[in-house]
């Protein structure tokens, strides 16, 4: 069993200012010693530019997923056709998201996405499910 980190829930969990810090927290604390944590290469690369703009601490960024994340999976062309017919199935969604809904869609070892993005959490005829970040 393996859970797709979206880049809102691994900002929330690094950021303590961030308003889904104490449910990011909280869900990857509780998850992390049972399940394998995984994030799309583009989850990695969005973080990793707020850390480079100054919003997080660099070493951090690359420490969390170096020690926490088992696995980044890059983006290949199924994951990129997926993403495009998402996209396409639904207007609002952005094409990060849907890079990122794909990449758990297709992912077999994969059962959920834990994001605090209501549209990823709108998405339907999904085969994982999603974990929404509730803020208080």
């Amino acid at each position: 069993m393996a859970v797709v980190l979206d880049s809102d829930a691994v900002i929330g969990f690094l950021d303590r200012s961030d308003p889904h810090h104490d449910a990011a927290d909280a869900a990857i604390r509780a998850i992390a010693p049972s399940v394998r944590l995984v994030a799309s290469a583009i989850t990695f690369a969005e973080v990793l530019t707020g850390a480079r703009l100054g919003r997080h601490d660099e070493d951090t960024v690359s420490g969390f997923f170096a020690e926490i994340i088992a696995e980044i999976v890059p983006v290949g062309p199924e994951i990129a056709d997926w993403a495009a017919t998402l996209r396409a199935n639904n207007k609002t969604l952005r094409l990060p998201d849907a890079l990122i809904s794909a990449t758990a869609d297709l992912n077999p070892d994969v059962d959920t996405l834990l994001t605090g993005d209501r549209n990823l959490a709108r998405l339907k005829n999904l085969r994982y499910t999603v974990q929404l970040l509730v803020t208080n």
